[in-house]
């Protein structure tokens, strides 16, 4: 049940903050999708949450 709770909460940042993230988008355009991904894993509070939470998952 734990993990089902950690995925829900991974889907509802996602779609919060995520999908209409305005720095993610400009990063994406100006450097590619692999710096955006890494900015949003190392360097955004939101994206180190859901990389918390996806640990839960393994």
């Amino acid at each position: 049940m734990e993990k089902q709770v950690a995925l829900s909460a991974v889907d509802e940042l996602m779609n919060t903050y995520c999908k209409s993230c305005p720095v993610k988008k400009q990063l994406r355009a100006e450097k590619g999708k692999l710096y955006a991904h890494k900015f949003c894993i190392t360097e955004c509070s939101i994206g180190m949450k859901i990389k918390e939470l996806g640990k839960q998952l393994s």
